[in-house]
Protein backbone atom coordinates (compact mmCIF):
# COMPACT_ATOMS: atom_id res chain seq x y z
CA UNK A 1 0.00 0.00 0.00
CA UNK A 2 1.27 3.69 -1.20
CA UNK A 3 1.72 5.75 2.13
CA UNK A 4 -0.91 8.50 2.48
CA UNK A 5 -0.02 12.14 0.87
CA UNK A 6 -0.84 14.81 2.45
CA UNK A 7 -3.75 15.45 -0.11
CA UNK A 8 -7.33 15.71 -0.27
CA UNK A 9 -10.14 14.90 -3.45
CA UNK A 10 -12.81 17.19 -3.83
CA UNK A 11 -15.62 15.92 -6.00
CA UNK A 12 -18.12 18.75 -7.18
CA UNK A 13 -20.35 18.02 -10.37
CA UNK A 14 -21.81 21.28 -11.67
CA UNK A 15 -21.07 24.99 -11.34
CA UNK A 16 -22.50 25.85 -7.48
CA UNK A 17 -20.60 22.97 -6.49
CA UNK A 18 -17.55 24.12 -8.02
CA UNK A 19 -17.90 27.66 -6.66
CA UNK A 20 -17.91 26.54 -3.50
CA UNK A 21 -15.82 23.89 -3.90
CA UNK A 22 -13.50 26.54 -4.76
CA UNK A 23 -13.73 28.57 -2.16
CA UNK A 24 -13.04 25.49 0.73
CA UNK A 25 -10.41 24.62 -1.27
CA UNK A 26 -8.96 28.01 -0.53
CA UNK A 27 -9.52 27.66 3.80
CA UNK A 28 -8.09 24.14 3.25
CA UNK A 29 -4.54 25.16 1.95
CA UNK A 30 -4.60 28.70 3.78
CA UNK A 31 -4.49 26.05 7.16
CA UNK A 32 -2.10 23.73 5.53
CA UNK A 33 0.43 25.51 3.16
CA UNK A 34 1.91 22.00 2.18
CA UNK A 35 -2.03 20.53 1.43
CA UNK A 36 -2.72 19.51 -2.37
CA UNK A 37 -5.68 19.19 -3.11
CA UNK A 38 -7.23 17.51 -6.24
CA UNK A 39 -10.14 16.31 -8.01
CA UNK A 40 -13.34 16.79 -10.17
CA UNK A 41 -14.61 20.14 -10.70
CA UNK A 42 -14.49 23.11 -13.13
CA UNK A 43 -12.99 26.30 -14.00
CA UNK A 44 -13.54 28.05 -10.44
CA UNK A 45 -11.76 25.27 -8.32
CA UNK A 46 -8.75 25.36 -11.16
CA UNK A 47 -8.60 28.93 -10.28
CA UNK A 48 -8.34 28.49 -6.42
CA UNK A 49 -5.25 26.14 -7.02
CA UNK A 50 -7.15 22.59 -7.44
CA UNK A 51 -5.17 19.99 -9.76
CA UNK A 52 -8.05 18.90 -11.26
CA UNK A 53 -7.71 15.58 -13.27
CA UNK A 54 -11.55 15.45 -14.01
CA UNK A 55 -13.49 18.00 -15.55
CA UNK A 56 -17.36 18.21 -14.10
CA UNK A 57 -18.41 18.34 -17.72
CA UNK A 58 -18.19 14.97 -17.91
CA UNK A 59 -21.18 14.42 -15.24
CA UNK A 60 -23.28 17.20 -15.90
CA UNK A 61 -26.32 14.53 -17.09
CA UNK A 62 -29.89 15.56 -16.85
CA UNK A 63 -32.37 12.55 -17.32
CA UNK A 64 -31.98 9.00 -17.66
CA UNK A 65 -32.14 9.15 -21.51
CA UNK A 66 -29.05 11.25 -21.42
CA UNK A 67 -27.15 9.22 -19.21
CA UNK A 68 -28.43 5.61 -20.83
CA UNK A 69 -26.34 6.45 -23.60
CA UNK A 70 -22.88 7.35 -21.37
CA UNK A 71 -23.00 4.56 -19.25
CA UNK A 72 -19.92 2.50 -20.31
CA UNK A 73 -17.77 6.13 -20.38
CA UNK A 74 -19.02 6.83 -16.47
CA UNK A 75 -18.42 3.23 -15.69
CA UNK A 76 -14.51 3.85 -16.93
CA UNK A 77 -14.37 7.28 -15.26
CA UNK A 78 -15.76 5.81 -11.89
CA UNK A 79 -12.46 2.82 -12.71
CA UNK A 80 -10.16 5.72 -13.43
CA UNK A 81 -10.85 7.66 -10.29
CA UNK A 82 -10.55 4.91 -8.66
CA UNK A 83 -6.92 3.86 -9.94
CA UNK A 84 -6.33 7.18 -8.82
CA UNK A 85 -7.55 7.33 -5.40
CA UNK A 86 -5.78 3.76 -5.21
CA UNK A 87 -2.14 5.38 -5.99
CA UNK A 88 -2.64 8.77 -4.44
CA UNK A 89 -3.76 7.59 -1.23
CA UNK A 90 -5.47 10.88 -0.64
CA UNK A 91 -5.87 11.73 3.48
CA UNK A 92 -9.78 12.44 2.97
CA UNK A 93 -12.37 12.86 -0.15
CA UNK A 94 -14.63 15.71 0.22
CA UNK A 95 -18.01 15.25 -1.42
CA UNK A 96 -20.74 18.13 -2.62
CA UNK A 97 -23.85 17.60 -3.77
CA UNK A 98 -24.41 15.23 -6.88
CA UNK A 99 -25.43 12.12 -5.16
CA UNK A 100 -26.30 10.05 -7.98
CA UNK A 101 -22.23 10.29 -8.92
CA UNK A 102 -20.53 10.94 -5.56
CA UNK A 103 -22.53 7.68 -3.44
CA UNK A 104 -20.44 5.67 -6.27
CA UNK A 105 -17.69 7.45 -4.92
CA UNK A 106 -18.19 7.19 -1.89
CA UNK A 107 -18.28 3.00 -2.11
CA UNK A 108 -15.02 3.34 -4.12
CA UNK A 109 -13.41 5.50 -0.77
CA UNK A 110 -15.00 2.98 1.63
CA UNK A 111 -12.82 -0.21 -0.18
CA UNK A 112 -9.69 2.02 0.27
CA UNK A 113 -10.24 2.70 3.74
CA UNK A 114 -10.39 6.37 2.88
CA UNK A 115 -12.33 8.96 5.06
CA UNK A 116 -15.05 10.63 3.64
CA UNK A 117 -17.02 14.17 4.00
CA UNK A 118 -20.00 15.25 2.74
CA UNK A 119 -20.41 18.65 2.09
CA UNK A 120 -23.63 20.27 0.74
CA UNK A 121 -25.85 16.71 1.61
CA UNK A 122 -28.14 15.82 -1.08
CA UNK A 123 -31.52 17.19 0.13
CA UNK A 124 -32.58 13.29 0.78
CA UNK A 125 -35.20 14.52 4.06
CA UNK A 126 -37.13 15.65 1.04
CA UNK A 127 -37.05 12.43 -0.88
CA UNK A 128 -35.68 8.85 -0.57
CA UNK A 129 -34.98 9.41 3.17
CA UNK A 130 -33.69 5.43 3.32
CA UNK A 131 -30.17 7.36 1.84
CA UNK A 132 -29.50 8.39 5.02
CA UNK A 133 -28.76 4.20 6.03
CA UNK A 134 -26.34 4.44 3.36
CA UNK A 135 -24.28 7.95 4.79
CA UNK A 136 -24.41 6.43 8.28
CA UNK A 137 -22.60 3.66 7.26
CA UNK A 138 -20.21 5.10 5.20
CA UNK A 139 -19.33 8.57 5.20
CA UNK A 140 -17.36 9.73 8.70
CA UNK A 141 -19.00 13.26 8.49
CA UNK A 142 -21.54 15.31 7.49
CA UNK A 143 -21.41 19.01 7.27
CA UNK A 144 -25.01 20.89 7.04
CA UNK A 145 -25.32 23.62 5.23
CA UNK A 146 -29.42 24.22 6.18
CA UNK A 147 -30.05 24.39 10.08
CA UNK A 148 -32.61 21.30 10.54
CA UNK A 149 -30.51 18.89 8.49
CA UNK A 150 -27.97 18.19 11.01
CA UNK A 151 -31.01 16.77 13.60
CA UNK A 152 -32.46 14.77 10.81
CA UNK A 153 -29.05 13.45 9.86
CA UNK A 154 -28.38 13.19 13.71
CA UNK A 155 -31.44 10.87 14.71
CA UNK A 156 -30.71 8.51 11.99
CA UNK A 157 -27.43 8.01 13.42
CA UNK A 158 -25.06 10.28 11.18
CA UNK A 159 -22.83 12.22 12.81
CA UNK A 160 -23.68 15.52 11.08
CA UNK A 161 -22.84 19.27 11.69
CA UNK A 162 -24.40 22.67 10.91
CA UNK A 163 -21.79 25.09 9.40
CA UNK A 164 -24.34 27.39 7.49
CA UNK A 165 -24.99 28.33 3.98
CA UNK A 166 -22.66 28.61 1.60
CA UNK A 167 -24.74 31.86 0.07
CA UNK A 168 -23.69 33.84 3.70
CA UNK A 169 -20.16 34.15 1.94
CA UNK A 170 -20.99 34.97 -1.89
CA UNK A 171 -23.68 37.44 -0.96
CA UNK A 172 -22.67 41.04 0.36
CA UNK A 173 -25.17 41.24 2.72
CA UNK A 174 -24.37 44.39 5.02
CA UNK A 175 -23.13 46.11 1.64
CA UNK A 176 -26.80 45.38 0.65
CA UNK A 177 -28.24 46.12 3.93
CA UNK A 178 -27.04 50.18 3.65
CA UNK A 179 -29.62 50.14 0.26
CA UNK A 180 -33.58 51.75 0.60
CA UNK A 181 -36.14 49.71 -1.53
CA UNK A 182 -38.00 51.79 -3.79
CA UNK A 183 -41.67 51.66 -2.88
CA UNK A 184 -42.66 51.70 -6.40
CA UNK A 185 -39.97 49.15 -7.51
CA UNK A 186 -41.54 45.12 -8.18
CA UNK A 187 -38.71 42.78 -8.87
CA UNK A 188 -39.24 39.98 -11.12
CA UNK A 189 -37.08 36.61 -11.68
CA UNK A 190 -38.66 34.76 -14.01
CA UNK A 191 -35.52 31.86 -13.68
CA UNK A 192 -33.03 30.23 -15.96
CA UNK A 193 -34.56 27.61 -17.36
CA UNK A 194 -36.67 28.12 -20.59
CA UNK A 195 -39.51 26.00 -19.65
CA UNK A 196 -39.75 28.12 -16.55
CA UNK A 197 -39.45 31.51 -18.12
CA UNK A 198 -42.23 30.43 -20.51
CA UNK A 199 -44.59 29.81 -18.78
CA UNK A 200 -44.19 32.06 -15.86
CA UNK A 201 -43.21 35.26 -17.74
CA UNK A 202 -46.71 35.46 -19.55
CA UNK A 203 -48.51 35.26 -15.66
CA UNK A 204 -46.04 37.85 -14.12
CA UNK A 205 -46.21 40.23 -16.75
CA UNK A 206 -50.10 39.80 -17.19
CA UNK A 207 -50.18 40.46 -13.11
CA UNK A 208 -47.99 43.54 -13.60
CA UNK A 209 -50.52 44.70 -16.34
CA UNK A 210 -53.40 44.97 -13.93
CA UNK A 211 -51.19 46.13 -11.02
CA UNK A 212 -50.46 49.54 -13.02
CA UNK A 213 -53.88 50.14 -13.25
CA UNK A 214 -54.06 50.41 -9.96
CA UNK A 215 -51.12 51.92 -8.78
CA UNK A 216 -49.62 53.66 -12.38
CA UNK A 217 -46.68 54.73 -10.45
CA UNK A 218 -45.35 51.50 -9.73
CA UNK A 219 -41.83 50.50 -11.90
CA UNK A 220 -40.89 46.48 -13.17
CA UNK A 221 -37.51 45.01 -13.40
CA UNK A 222 -36.69 41.77 -14.61
CA UNK A 223 -33.63 40.13 -13.49
CA UNK A 224 -31.66 37.87 -16.07
CA UNK A 225 -30.23 34.86 -14.93
CA UNK A 226 -26.93 33.68 -16.90
CA UNK A 227 -27.40 32.48 -19.91
CA UNK A 228 -30.56 33.82 -20.71
CA UNK A 229 -30.84 36.56 -23.90
CA UNK A 230 -32.94 39.47 -23.32
CA UNK A 231 -35.11 39.15 -26.36
CA UNK A 232 -36.22 35.91 -25.10
CA UNK A 233 -37.42 37.70 -22.10
CA UNK A 234 -38.98 40.59 -24.13
CA UNK A 235 -40.68 37.52 -25.93
CA UNK A 236 -42.85 37.34 -22.90
CA UNK A 237 -43.06 40.63 -21.81
CA UNK A 238 -45.95 42.71 -24.10
CA UNK A 239 -44.51 46.17 -25.45
CA UNK A 240 -47.14 48.53 -23.92
CA UNK A 241 -45.87 47.65 -20.18
CA UNK A 242 -42.76 49.33 -19.64
CA UNK A 243 -40.29 47.14 -17.99
CA UNK A 244 -36.04 46.92 -17.33
CA UNK A 245 -33.79 44.35 -17.57
CA UNK A 246 -31.15 43.92 -15.38
CA UNK A 247 -27.81 42.10 -16.00
CA UNK A 248 -26.85 38.95 -13.90
CA UNK A 249 -24.37 40.77 -11.39
CA UNK A 250 -26.65 43.11 -10.69
CA UNK A 251 -29.35 40.89 -9.36
CA UNK A 252 -28.78 41.05 -5.49
CA UNK A 253 -28.82 45.06 -5.81
CA UNK A 254 -31.96 44.15 -7.77
CA UNK A 255 -33.28 42.08 -4.98
CA UNK A 256 -32.71 44.90 -2.45
CA UNK A 257 -33.90 47.79 -4.01
CA UNK A 258 -37.14 46.15 -5.05
CA UNK A 259 -40.18 46.78 -2.81
CA UNK A 260 -42.04 43.46 -3.51
CA UNK A 261 -40.75 40.95 -5.54
CA UNK A 262 -42.22 37.78 -8.05
CA UNK A 263 -40.16 35.13 -8.34
CA UNK A 264 -39.83 31.56 -9.87
CA UNK A 265 -39.35 29.18 -7.43
CA UNK A 266 -35.42 28.26 -6.51
CA UNK A 267 -31.95 29.30 -5.29
CA UNK A 268 -32.82 33.30 -5.97
CA UNK A 269 -35.84 33.01 -3.52
CA UNK A 270 -33.63 32.03 -0.69
CA UNK A 271 -31.48 34.68 -1.78
CA UNK A 272 -34.51 37.43 -1.74
CA UNK A 273 -35.16 36.18 2.28
CA UNK A 274 -31.90 36.52 3.15
CA UNK A 275 -31.68 40.34 1.73
CA UNK A 276 -35.11 40.57 3.55
CA UNK A 277 -37.62 41.78 0.42
CA UNK A 278 -41.05 40.04 0.47
CA UNK A 279 -41.68 37.46 -2.37
CA UNK A 280 -44.04 35.67 -4.08
CA UNK A 281 -42.82 31.80 -5.24
CA UNK A 282 -44.62 31.07 -7.90
CA UNK A 283 -43.84 27.22 -10.07
CA UNK A 284 -45.13 24.95 -12.92
CA UNK A 285 -44.71 21.89 -14.04
CA UNK A 286 -46.41 19.73 -16.33
CA UNK A 287 -49.59 18.17 -14.65
CA UNK A 288 -47.85 14.49 -14.83
CA UNK A 289 -44.90 15.95 -12.94
CA UNK A 290 -46.58 17.48 -10.70
CA UNK A 291 -48.93 14.37 -9.79
CA UNK A 292 -45.86 12.51 -9.30
CA UNK A 293 -43.83 15.28 -7.43
CA UNK A 294 -46.88 15.29 -4.66
CA UNK A 295 -46.14 11.64 -4.56
CA UNK A 296 -42.67 11.42 -3.68
CA UNK A 297 -42.12 14.25 -2.03
CA UNK A 298 -42.36 14.39 1.89
CA UNK A 299 -41.78 18.20 2.56
CA UNK A 300 -45.04 20.88 3.53
CA UNK A 301 -42.93 23.78 0.92
CA UNK A 302 -41.03 24.79 -1.76
CA UNK A 303 -38.91 27.37 -0.61
CA UNK A 304 -36.04 27.01 1.71
CA UNK A 305 -37.31 30.74 2.98
CA UNK A 306 -40.30 28.62 4.44
CA UNK A 307 -38.28 24.91 5.03
CA UNK A 308 -35.84 26.37 6.99
CA UNK A 309 -38.54 28.02 9.57
CA UNK A 310 -41.08 25.25 9.07
CA UNK A 311 -43.64 27.74 8.56
CA UNK A 312 -44.75 29.98 5.64
CA UNK A 313 -43.13 32.93 5.57
CA UNK A 314 -42.76 33.51 1.86
CA UNK A 315 -46.77 32.78 -0.22
CA UNK A 316 -45.86 30.24 -2.67
CA UNK A 317 -48.46 29.65 -5.87
CA UNK A 318 -47.33 26.25 -7.47
CA UNK A 319 -48.69 24.18 -10.18
CA UNK A 320 -52.54 25.23 -11.07
CA UNK A 321 -52.07 28.06 -8.14
CA UNK A 322 -49.45 29.69 -9.93
CA UNK A 323 -51.74 32.23 -12.15
CA UNK A 324 -51.41 36.14 -13.09
CA UNK A 325 -54.76 36.27 -10.62
CA UNK A 326 -53.08 35.27 -7.55
CA UNK A 327 -50.03 37.17 -8.33
CA UNK A 328 -51.79 40.21 -8.88
CA UNK A 329 -54.31 39.67 -5.70
CA UNK A 330 -50.70 38.98 -3.47
CA UNK A 331 -48.37 41.94 -5.20
CA UNK A 332 -51.55 44.04 -4.77
CA UNK A 333 -51.80 43.51 -0.84
CA UNK A 334 -48.37 44.36 0.00
CA UNK A 335 -48.82 47.20 -1.93
CA UNK A 336 -52.12 48.77 -0.94
CA UNK A 337 -51.51 47.32 3.13
CA UNK A 338 -47.62 48.12 3.25
CA UNK A 339 -48.22 46.10 7.22
CA UNK A 340 -48.67 42.81 5.74
CA UNK A 341 -45.21 43.34 3.81
CA UNK A 342 -43.08 44.86 6.84
CA UNK A 343 -45.00 41.71 8.69
CA UNK A 344 -42.95 39.17 6.44
CA UNK A 345 -39.99 41.94 6.49
CA UNK A 346 -39.35 41.04 10.21
CA UNK A 347 -40.04 36.68 10.43
CA UNK A 348 -37.19 37.34 7.02
CA UNK A 349 -35.34 38.78 9.61
CA UNK A 350 -35.78 36.19 12.04
CA UNK A 351 -34.75 33.71 9.23
CA UNK A 352 -31.36 35.24 8.51
CA UNK A 353 -30.58 35.13 12.57
CA UNK A 354 -31.80 31.02 11.84
CA UNK A 355 -29.32 30.77 9.36
CA UNK A 356 -26.36 32.35 10.68
CA UNK A 357 -22.73 34.07 10.12
CA UNK A 358 -20.99 34.39 7.42
CA UNK A 359 -17.41 32.40 7.06
CA UNK A 360 -18.69 29.06 6.13
CA UNK A 361 -16.15 27.84 3.36
CA UNK A 362 -13.70 28.53 6.70
CA UNK A 363 -15.54 26.56 9.35
CA UNK A 364 -16.25 23.60 6.84
CA UNK A 365 -12.44 23.63 6.62
CA UNK A 366 -11.69 24.07 10.04
CA UNK A 367 -14.45 20.96 11.34
CA UNK A 368 -12.58 18.91 8.29
CA UNK A 369 -8.59 19.62 9.29
CA UNK A 370 -9.50 19.15 13.03
CA UNK A 371 -11.36 16.24 12.66
CA UNK A 372 -8.40 14.27 10.54
CA UNK A 373 -5.96 14.90 13.13
CA UNK A 374 -8.58 12.35 15.27
CA UNK A 375 -7.36 9.65 12.73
Amino acid sequence: MTKENNSIWINAGEASGDMHGARLAKELMERDPGLKVMGMGGSAMEKAGCDIRYPMQLISLVGLTEVLPKLPRLLKLFGQIGDILKAERPKAIILIDCPDFNFRLVKIARKLDIPVYYYITPQIWAWRQGRAKFLQKNVRKILCILPFEQQFFKDRGVDAQYVGHPLLDLMPLDELEAIDPDPNLVGILPGSRSKEISSLLPEFAAAAERLSKDFPELKFSIARAPGVKEEKLRRFWPDHIPVTINQPENRYRLMRNSNVIMAASGTATLECALIGTPTLVAYKMSALSGYLAKKVLNIKYVSLANIIPDKSILPEYLLENATADNFYKQIRQWIGFPESAQKVRMELQELRKMIGEPGVAARTADTILKDLQKI
